[in-house]
């Protein structure tokens, strides 16, 4: 007998979640209540690169420097977050060619473990990683849009709603114009979104390549420099490194700064159903968006490095290392070109963000997991309205809240531990339904796999020891969907029987 990989007493449940679910299909075939499917290779691969770059490039190798004490070290967290970011991406293309659905990794994990570990995987996503995430991305668009709009400023008060206390930590209720500013962005890409696949996939083909063209200007500029000016570091390469265990467990709290900055590349997965010719296109998306991304983060903080002294890239002003390093050489305009090249480079991806995690929330209401509503399709557009909605203003909140980029920190270990279980679900995936079509599989199994696993289980072990409380909140904050998982699953299942 075949393994199917669902139990017996799952099977009515799975019939009536399959039977609310609707396949997108091409131009010309696609009804009034479904996706189009619309994304070519070119925008699943923009839609990876767009969502992966940010602000973090610009910023965190400061922080990464003062944690690490040494340029080889440095370098060596991006050379090691690049390779895991592309081993993850090359074995969750199986996953994505094999089921090219609405919310790609909130499927697989369902699909592999069961409904309850893609709902958790949803509900944080929901909660914080993705919202959280467009957050903190437009604050950081409406800060450096304030480069040139003083007007714009998280000290221009606009308005003061009083003081609220939580457990002895007083939070100011007030809104300023560079919040104001950051709400209006993703209220105005949510909406850009909503009228047409292609709307939102033009804007984020423009936008990714002219961050593309940022970051390569960065790193040509940077090459030359140290060309024609011969910038030295004064210091040893590999300062204060040695291989042993400490060091390793120093690298692998490090990560949090280059595994964030790399982080969002599974995003283009959230789009599957859209994606023409999906089992050919994503796996190609994944590998060639992750190893173009990661080559350029290592080569734009070589290019740090070669202008600024060590030192100078540890404590540079408010940690804008890549300010700092145009400014030697083009002096006060430094600030402005690289005001200009962030700002452009967080609007495109808060773009591909709101694009892509929309399809999760309405997956997850096609499951009778969110409000149905939310799994609703505009007839005209095809597009999830609703939840593209839903998730704006979430993620407004939040940016009212000022509390998301605390929330970010502690999923940190949440984050790495959704990979983990995504990743291993190949491996299981493999054992339960060897008979499933698998377009293409993931280049190096199992040893890739297994690979990422242990290294991402070791940084887990780093997180949890060296960053105990929050990893433990993360986790607090990802249990508080259980209880949520099986009010929305009871609430379901009342329904159908009314039905």
């Amino acid at each position: 007998m075949k393994k199917t990989g669902l139990a017996a007493s799952q099977l009515p449940q799975r019939a009536l979640e399959m039977a609310t679910i609707t396949t997108a299909k091409p131009a010309g075939e696609t009804s009034s209540s479904e996706l189009y499917k619309g994304l070519g290779l070119f925008d699943a691969t923009t839609i990876v690169m767009g969502s992966m770059i940010g602000s973090g490039i610009f910023i965190v190798a400061a922080e990464i420097g003062r944690e690490v004490g040494s340029p080889g070290l440095l370098l060596l967290t991006w050379v090691i977050s690049g390779l895991m970011t592309v081993l993850a991406a090359l074995t969750y293309g199986e996953l994505a060619a094999m089921m090219p659905r609405a919310g790609g990794q909130y499927v697989y994990l369902r699909e592999a473990f069961g409904p309850l570990w893609g709902f958790l995987y949803g509900w944080t996503l929901f909660l914080v990683i993705q919202t959280g995430t467009i957050a903190a991305v437009a604050v950081a668009f409406g800060k450096f849009l304030g480069v040139f709009f003083p007007w714009i400023s998280a000290q221009n008060i606009l308005a003061n709603f009083g003081t609220v206390t939580l457990a002895s930590h007083r939070t100011e209720l007030t809104v300023s114009s560079q919040q104001l500013v950051a709400i209006l962005c993703l209220l105005f890409l949510a909406v850009i979104n909503i009228f047409g696949l292609r709307t939102g996939a033009w804007v984020q083909n423009i936008f990714t390549t002219l961050k593309v063209g940022a970051l390569l200007g960065v790193i040509g500029f940077g090459f030359w420099w140290g060309d024609t000016h011969g910038v030295a570091h004064s210091q040893n390469f590999w300062q204060g490194a040695r291989v042993d265990m400490a060091t390793l467990t120093i690298v692998s709290v490090a990560l949090v700064g280059p595994l964030f900055s790399s982080d969002a590349w599974n995003n283009v997965t959230f789009t599957g159903e859209e994606v023409t010719n999906p089992k050919r296109n994503l796996p190609i998306a994944l590998f060639v968006g992750t190893l173009t991304i990661c080559a350029l983060y290592l080569a734009c903080n070589w290019s740090y490095l070669r202008i600024l002294p060590f030192e100078g890239v540890q404590h540079a002003a408010e940690d804008r290392v890549a300010t700092a390093a145009l400014q030697v050489i083009f002096g006060p305009k430094g600030a402005s070109l690289m005001a200009a090249a962030i700002a452009i480079s967080t609007f495109g991806c808060i773009n591909g963000l709101t694009l892509a995690g929309a399809r999760v929330y309405y997956a997850m209401a096609r499951h009778g997991l969110f409000f149905s509503s939310v799994g609703r399709v505009n007839p005209r557009y095809h597009t999830p309205a609703v939840s593209l909605i839903v998730q704006a203003l979430w993620a407004a909140l939040l940016t009212l809240s000022g509390t998301y980029n605390e929330l970010l920190e502690y999923v940190v270990f949440a984050v790495v531990l959704f990979y983990i279980l995504t990743i291993a679900g190949v491996l299981w995936l493999r054992h339960t339904r060897p008979e499933a079509p698998r377009p293409y599989r993931a280049w190096g199994y199992p040893v890739v796999p297994v690979l990422y696993i242990l290294f991402a289980t070791f940084v887990e072990w780093a997180l949890l020891t060296h960053k105990a409380f929050r990893s433990i909140a993360g986790l607090c904050l990802v249990g508080l969907g259980i209880p949520v998982y099986y009010l929305w699953r009871r609430r379901s299942l009342a329904r159908s029987r009314e039905v």
